[in-house]
């Protein structure tokens, strides 16, 4: 069983080993025959990208209105970090901030992709799994993408679906192409749409209705789940989408099997690659609307279909969880689990997830939630269970962002140089292991269109910006809008309460200079490494 504290050095030694070369071979075998096969071979790596799960969403995490057994296995056996973000209050940015090492607001044009957005990451930059590939490791992602596809024309569905995750360092995918809530409703296996017939061809149009699909306003008789603002055009499976399609029948997924599916393909890539390391992203479709519950789990919560598709959640994790023990992986697979972002309760379907929430809350209490400045948008849930049982059941709260898997991960597995064009990663490996109790002196967080709040140990400072005071379009969350600057103490207001901003000038005008000085040059990265 490998000791990860004591990884680095052991690679470090097999690289001395190769330069020498071989002379002795009796007197080197001897010297490298309590080397272990296990520590011979890097780690594998599984992360766990849910979609939407809240900061107190899991019973681990103080959920009491749910339990999540399968999840809260992994906080027992692993470290639970309590202080620990995403680099955004929406997808989008947080998968291009995870996937590429750098804060998405770097990079015009990534906030929430359109369904036929083109590929958003640039196919010559450094990538988490393209750094993990040049060491060795067979990439895959399984479940949603969302950080568009094709060339600057979009992709071209009824072809070959390029660039794409296969262009920026994965050696497989199997995509939901955007979000389940838009179309086209289809599987994407590497390059091409699956089960398409090209006698039946897709077209999609996110600008005007195309065909005689019908759609949920002109056919609302035809719903079985109901929108709740917006999502009323294309119906697929009786539930009205954002943006228009039609053909591809035979390609159509069933909402109900997405999960099933998903875990399906994730376990035949861990199959398919026993022998090798391999880096498998699960980013799965709960517990993004339309919440659409297998048969298994519909009504098995007290919450309504928001309850369910969490249940729906754990049942996945433990899937993964068994596979890798059937494959005698668990002693070389470092699994990580986290989420996208922060919970939103209504957005977009009537599932009755505001009318059933009852004493449960998804942020944890904390101000805000999805889209929003407030830490309710970007504080998530962070699980990582090592191997070899390190800082088992540990409770961290270390500062934290998806920001810096990039660096950590390359330090783990002995990848020393990488592109200049990884600014903000930071090599945080220590926290992920538990030794380092402190972590980041400082990081960003993006609200949808709009403000960036600088948070630097216990100061959270939020830009001032004119805009609507709640998300306009029908979630009930404060976005943190303000045309003054905003500046709360997070130890002793974690709810983000009292703003000091008035009190505290001095800070405020430190924690502006800060961001600002980050936006240009990438002050963090630059500068932490002095302070720590």
């Amino acid at each position: 069983m490998i000791n990860f504290k004591n990884y680095t050095l052991v690679l470090s030694f097999l690289l001395i080993y190769t330069l020498i070369g071989c002379k002795n071979k009796t007197s080197e075998n001897r010297d490298t025959a309590n080397i272990s096969k296990e520590e011979q071979q890097k780690p594998n790596i599984v992360l766990i990208y849910t979609d939407d799960l809240g900061y107190g969403d899991i019973s681990s995490f103080g959920a009491t209105s749910i339990e999540t057994p399968a999840i809260d296995a992994l906080a027992n056996e692993g470290i639970a970090f309590h202080n620990a973000y995403a680099t955004a209050a929406t997808c989008t940015p947080s998968r291009y901030s995870l996937l590429t090492g750098d804060y998405a607001w770097r990079k015009k044009g990534t906030g929430v992709a359109k369904g036929d957005q083109s590929l958003l990451i640039d196919t010559a930059r450094t990538t988490l799994p393209g750094m993990l590939k040049t060491a060795g490791y067979k990439t895959g992602i399984v479940g949603k993408w969302h950080l568009g596809l094709g060339g600057e024309d979009g992709p071209d569905w009824n072809g070959k679906i390029a660039p794409g995750p296969l262009e920026v360092g994965f050696d497989y995918s199997y995509l939901i192409p955007a979000t389940g809530d838009r179309v086209p409703c289809v599987f994407v296996e590497n390059h091409h749409i699956v089960n398409l017939d090209p006698n039946d061809p897709i077209n999609v149009n996110y600008k005007e209705k195309i065909g005689d699909w019908p759609t949920g306003k002109e056919n609302p008789e035809q719903l079985s789940l109901k929108p709740s603002q917006g999502h009323n055009n294309t119906i697929v499976n009786g539930i009205s989408r954002i943006g228009y399609m039609e053909g591809g029948k035979a390609a159509l997924w069933d909402d109900e099997t997405i999960p099933m599916e998903l875990v399906d393909k994730s376990k035949k890539f861990i199959q398919a690659h026993t022998n090798q390391p391999f880096f498998l992203m699960l980013s799965t479709h709960d517990i993004h609307v339309p919440r659409v519950a297998n048969k298994m789990f519909q009504g098995k919560s007290s919450m309504g279909a928001r309850g369910d598709v969490i249940l729906q959640l754990d049942w996945t994790v433990k899937q993964i969880m068994e596979e890798l023990k059937d494959q005698n992986l668990l002693d070389n697979t470092i699994v990580v689990f986290s989420s996208d972002n922060g919970p939103v309760i209504d957005d977009g379907y009537h599932d009755r997830a505001r009318e059933l929430l009852g004493d449960h809350q998804p942020t944890g209490g904390m101000r805000g939630g999805k889209y929003s400045a407030y830490d309710g948008g970007s504080k998530i849930p962070l699980i990582i269970r090592w191997p070899d049982g390190n800082n088992k059941g540990m409770v961290s709260n270390a500062l934290f962002s998806q920001v810096d898997f990039l660096r950590s991960f390359a330090k783990l597995i002995g990848v020393e140089k990488l592109g200049n064009d990884v600014i903000d990663s930071q090599d945080r490996l220590s926290v992920l292991l538990g030794d380092d109790k402190i972590g980041r002196t400082s990081l960003v967080q993006e609200s949808f269109m709009g403000p960036l709040s600088f948070l630097e140990g216990h100061w959270k400072y939020i830009e001032p910006l004119e805009g609507p005071k709640y998300v306009p379009w029908g979630p009930i969350i404060e976005t943190g809008f303000q045309m003054e600057p905003q500046l709360y103490d997070l130890k002793n207001d974690p709810n983000e309460k009292n703003n000091l901003a008035e009190k505290f000038p001095e800070k405020v005008k430190d924690l502006r200079e800060k961001l600002v000085n980050l936006k240009k040059d990438g002050f963090t990265n630059k500068h932490e490494v002095e302070l720590n």
